[in-house]
This record gives C-alpha cells, structure tokens and sequence, in this order.
C-alpha cells in the first residue's frame, strides 16, 4: 500500500499523508543538521563565553582571537560531529512532528476553527514536536557541551566523549541530567520559533498581496528569510536564560553535587538572573536569527525538491 493512501485535504489542491510527513521530516533533518553545523565556531565561542564569563570577557569577536590564539583555528570545531548528528535528529522529529501536529489539528477542528486558532496550533504542535526531538537530542547536547568545556575528555571523539559520561555518570546522570533545563531552553524556543514565522511569513504575504499557495521559489525564499530572521530574534531573547543555565549545568561540578533542582538553583543563585538574560545574547541573536532564517529556506527548498508543497493554514472564506 502507498504510503500516501492516508492523506487529508485541507485545499482543494493539496493532501498531506504519511508521505508529506516523511518529507517535511528529512528536510527539517536536514536543514537543522546544515544550520547547526555552519555556526558551531559562533556556538564554541558562545559557549566558552557562557562558561568561563572571566577569561572570555572581550565580545565575540575576541572570543574568536581567544579561541584561535589558544588552541588553534580547529577548536572552533569542537563539538561538529554531535552537533550535525544531534540537530539532524533533532530536526527529524520537530520539523517533521510540526507539520504533523498542526495538519492533524486541521483535520480534527476544520479549516475555519483551525483558522480562527491557528497561533494555538503553532504553540502546541511546536511544544508537542519539541519535546519528542529532545529525548533523542539531549544526550549529543550534553556530548556537545563537554567537548567544547574539555575538549580532550573521553579522546576528544564523540563516542569517546558519551561512553566516558556513561561510564562515570551512567546514562541518566551523563546523558540525561540537563534534560529538564533542555525542555525549558527548547519548549519555549520552538513555541516562539513557529509560532512567530508564521505569523511573520503570513503578515509579509498579505501586505504584498501573495498567494502562499501559488508564490515562486524566489519569493518563497525571501518569505522565509525575512520571517525566518524576525522569528530567530524573537525566539532567542526568549530561551537565552535557559541557554545560559543550560551550558552551565552540562560543566564539570557546576552548581554542586546535589540534585538536579539543587544545581539549578545553585547555578542560578552564582550567576544571577540579568547575568543569565544578557551573557551573550547579543552573540546568540545574531547566531539565532540567522541560524533560523536559513533552516526556513533550506527547508522550503528542500521540501520543494522532493515534490512537496509546504502546508499552509487555510482560510475557508476567501
């Protein structure tokens, strides 16, 4: 049986079945996996800055110089292989459980309810979708981090680096412990992330008068970078906190040797709330927007390649 046999009409001209699901699924692999891997030297950077606030001090671009001078052009790239790894995946399930999610609440409410409630859609599909990715993101993360705060720990390799955690923590406590300030960095970011470029691609499209259904690649290009950038600021002043405590929590004896919900507290109580909102944030704005901006493409781009048309909530009274 095809695997589109199970589709639903929410236009005329377009169905969505398990075929569109599997799509819209590799191309957020993919576009999370090209995005995240093309800014790890601004993600070291960021995070060395998170880390070790006291010798990285002097902005991001003499964060680059510190890096550099130190250790070497290469050690921008620490961390690449979990981080092409973990976002693919990552980028499987949000990508992927997005566009399921939200078509499935279409075809539960219809298409005028599900129009009037279309931000709501976007919040719960984006929350829903996020916290399946972070079940299988969460331990390359934490991989992530202690290769960019110890760069040789566990061989310096990315299964070096999991089995050493595994081995001294076990897979909870190695892999698992920044699961609960993952959610709260991820949850937030993914909600404001979808829920913002659509709401951004939809207000570009009415005031230029473009038809969603219809639009050129170029066009398509351009809405999605334009609502792409608006959504990654949006998204990045809203989960850098969580960010900050995320990096944070994954250093070596950060916060303690208590529980997780110690720890937290610990750190936070250390660093500061202000200090947690605004260390690197301008750096994680600018890193976000863009990062952003180009999943929206490669993902519309991608998904135009493989014959899809990406779903759009429609309006039953025009």
């Amino acid at each position: 049986m095809a695997l589109s046999a199970s589709t639903f009409a929410t236009s005329p001209q377009q169905t969505y079945g398990m075929d569109y699901y599997l799509k819209g699924a590799l191309a957020g692999g993919i576009c999370c996996s090209i995005t995240h891997g093309a800014v790890c030297p601004v993600d070291v950077v960021k995070t060395r800055m998170q880390l070790s606030p006291e010798i990285y001090n002097k902005g991001m671009v003499g964060g680059f110089k510190q890096v550099i001078e130190q250790e070497g052009a290469s050690a921008l790239l620490t961390g690449l292989a979990p981080t092409a790894v973990g976002y693919f995946i990552q980028g499987w399930f949000k990508f992927g459980g997005v566009e399921f999610f939200k078509i499935n609440a279409v075809k539960s409410m219809g298409d005028e309810k599900a129009w009037e409630n279309r931000t709501g859609i976007y919040l719960a599909s984006a929350a829903g979708a996020e916290f399946i990715a972070d079940v299988f993101l969460c331990p390359l993360e934490a991989t992530r981090i202690r290769l960019v705060s110890e760069p040789t720990f566990g061989g310096g390799s990315l299964m070096g680096c999991a089995g050493k955690l595994v081995k001294d923590n076990g897979i909870i406590g190695g892999l698992y412990s920044g699961f609960v300030p993952m959610l709260f960095k991820q949850i937030p970011y993914t909600m404001a992330k979808f829920a913002v470029q659509g709401k951004a691609a939809e207000a570009i499209q009415t005031s230029a008068g473009i038809d969603p259904e219809t639009m050129g690649g170029g066009t398509k290009l351009g809405v999605a970078l334009s609502s792409g950038v608006t959504a990654g600021v949006a998204a990045a002043i809203i989960s850098h906190p969580a960010d900050s405590l995320l990096s944070k929590f994954n250093k070596a004896g950060a916060g303690g040797s208590g529980g997780m919900l110690s720890r937290l507290a610990n750190i936070t109580t250390e660093t500061g709330i202000m200090t947690l909102c605004t260390q690197g944030l301008g750096a994680r704005c600018v890193m976000i927007g863009a990062l952003t901006a180009g999943q929206f493409a490669i993902f519309d781009t991608v998904m135009g390649s493989l014959g899809a048309s990406k779903f759009h909530f429609h309006n039953p009274n025009k």
